[in-house]
C-alpha cells in the first residue's frame, strides 16, 4: 500500500511539472506550414499537426479558416488534455471568433474516410485510470462545427420554398451532389472508455447543422461547464453529459446557451429531439438559456434512475418546443409539461430546483437572428402517417378471429433536418440580455 501511494504521488507530481511547463502552440492554415516550430512567428499549418505534438496542459490558437483534418479526414483527434481557442485573425493580431471562423466543416466527398472517430472533434484519454491524465483544465473556444455539408440531403423531397436543400438524409445519398452518405457522428465526443481526471470547458461555440448529438460527453471524474454556445439545427440531442464513472458524481454546468431546431431521431419526429438531457449520477445546474423550437422537448430527464441525479433548472427561456418544455419520468408514466405548469414538477424525483423560468415574452427580439424561412417553415411543417395493411391470408385469419392486423405505417414529413444557414446561426449570439449565448468576449 506504501508503494502505491507512493507511486500516487509522483504521478501526481509529473502531472503538475507537466502543466507548469505547458506552452502555446499556434497553427493558420493560410500562414503556416507543418515544418515549422508552431510558434506564432512560425505557425503550424494543421491542427492535426499541433494536437500530435502537443503535450499535457499546452494551448492551441488557430487562426481563421475550415481546417478538413488530415487527408480530408474531416475529423480530429484529442487524445491529451490540450485546450484549442480558435477565432484569431491569420497573423494572430486580431480575436473574435464571429469574425475570423475558426470552421470545422467538412465536405461530403470526404466521408469515406471515417477512421477511429465518432465526433468532429473526438476525445479519447488513456482507458486506464493508473495511466490517464489528472488535474488538467480544458477549454475550448471560439470554434465553428457544421457538418452540413458532409450530409447528404434529398434533392426535392421535404423542400420547402426558398430552402437550398431538401431533408436530411440517413440513409444512400439520393442527391447527384451527394457523393456518400452522411457521417453521422457527433459534433463534439468524449469516449466512454477514456479515463482522465479534470475539467472540461466548452465555450463561444457555435455547432450547426450536427448530424448527431452536438455534444455527446462521457465524462470520468471532473467538473464540466458549457457555456455561451449555439446549438442549432442538431439533430436527437445537442447537449447530452454523463457520468462514465459508476461511483462517483458528474457535476456539470449548463449556461447561457442558446439551443434551437433540435431534430428527432428520424423523420417520423417520433423520438428524440431534445435541448439538453440530464443523466444518471449528474449533477446539472441549466440556466440562463434560450431553448426553443425543438422538436420534442427542451429539457429531457427521463434517462436511467431520477433517484440518482440532480437537477437545478432555473431561469431560462423556453418557447415553442414541439411537444413540451420539460419531459420526465413521473412514474409510472413520463410528463410533458409546459413552462406554465413547472410549479407542479418541485416536489418531483431529481428536480432540486425550478425557479424563474419563463416563456417568451416577445419573439420580435429574434427578428433578423433567426432565419425567416426556415422559422415559417417549421412552424408550418406538416406531418402525416398512412397505414397500409397486407391484404394475405395471415390478416384475413386475424379478421376472423378478432385480432389485431399487421401492416405497415408509413410516414410523412414535409421537412426535416434541412441545412440552416451557418450565418444566421451565428446572428443568435447576442440575442436577449443574460439570456442564451452573449457576444463572445
Amino acid at each position: 500500500m506504501k508503494i502505491q501511494r507512493a507511486f500516487l504521488a509522483i504521478t501526481a507530481a509529473a502531472g503538475l511539472f507537466l502543466s507548469l511547463d505547458a506552452k502555446d502552440i499556434f497553427v493558420s492554415l493560410s500562414k503556416g506550414k507543418n515544418k515549422n516550430a508552431g510558434t506564432k512567428e512560425a505557425p503550424y499549418k494543421n491542427l492535426w499537426k499541433a494536437l500530435s505534438v502537443a503535450k499535457n496542459g499546452d494551448v492551441i490558437h488557430v487562426a481563421e479558416g475550415n481546417y478538413p483534418g488530415r487527408m480530408k479526414c474531416g475529423w480530429f483527434k484529442m487524445e491529451k488534455p490540450v485546450s484549442i481557442f480558435g477565432g484569431y485573425s491569420a497573423d494572430f493580431s486580431k480575436r473574435d471568433p464571429l469574425k475570423y471562423k475558426t470552421m470545422f466543416q467538412p465536405k461530403n466527398e470526404n466521408n469515406d474516410k471515417k477512421g477511429g472517430a465518432l465526433g468532429i472533434l473526438h476525445l479519447e484519454f488513456e482507458k486506464s485510470p493508473m495511466k490517464a491524465p489528472k488535474g488538467f483544465n480544458i477549454v475550448i473556444d471560439g470554434l465553428i462545427f457544421d457538418d452540413g455539408f458532409a450530409s447528404s440531403y434529398h434533392a426535392v423531397k421535404g423542400k420547402p420554398a426558398g430552402f437550398d436543400t431538401g431533408m436530411w438524409l440517413e440513409g444512400p445519398a439520393k442527391n447527384k451532389a451527394d457523393k456518400f452518405p452522411s457521417a453521422n457522428r457527433y459534433s463534439i465526443y468524449s469516449a466512454t472508455a477514456s479515463r482522465g481526471e479534470g475539467n472540461i470547458t466548452i465555450r463561444n461555440c457555435t455547432f450547426v447543422n450536427g448530424s448527431n448529438y452536438a455534444l455527446n460527453l462521457n465524462w470520468y471524474k471532473g467538473k464540466v461547464s458549457i457555456v455561451n454556445n449555439v446549438f442549432c439545427n442538431n439533430r436527437m440531442i445537442s447537449v447530452n453529459v454523463t457520468c462514465s464513472s459508476g461511483s462517483s458524481i458528474l457535476e456539470w454546468e449548463c449556461a447561457n446557451n442558446t439551443i434551437l431546431f433540435t431534430w428527432s431521431r428520424l423523420n417520423d419526429l417520433a423520438d428524440m429531439g431534445f435541448a439538453i438531457r440530464n443523466n444518471t449520477n449528474c449533477h446539472a445546474k441549466i440556466h440562463n438559456n434560450i431553448i426553443g423550437l425543438n422538436v420534442l422537448t427542451g429539457f429531457d430527464n427521463t434517462k436511467g434512475n431520477p433517484k440518482q441525479k440532480k437537477t437545478f433548472l432555473d431561469n431560462n427561456i423556453f418557447f415553442l418546443n414541439r411537444e413540451s418544455d420539460v419531459q420526465m419520468t413521473v412514474s409510472p408514466s413520463i410528463a410533458k409539461v409546459r413552462v406554465d405548469g413547472f410549479e407542479d414538477l418541485e416536489e418531483v424525483d431529481g428536480i432540486e430546483s425550478i425557479e424563474g423560468n419563463i416563456d417568451l415574452k416577445d419573439p420580435k427580439i429574434f427578428a433578423g437572428r433567426i432565419n425567416a424561412k426556415y422559422l415559417n417553415a417549421f412552424l408550418s411543417m406538416k406531418y402525416s402517417e398512412k397505414t397500409k395493411l397486407d391484404p394475405n391470408k395471415c390478416n384475413a385469419l386475424r379478421s376472423v378471429l378478432g385480432l389485431p392486423l399487421q401492416g405497415t405505417i408509413t410516414t410523412t414529413c414535409d421537412m426535416y433536418a434541412n441545412r440552416y444557414p451557418q450565418e444566421d446561426a451565428l446572428k443568435l449570439f447576442g440575442a436577449v440580455a443574460n439570456y442564451g449565448a452573449q457576444m463572445p468576449k
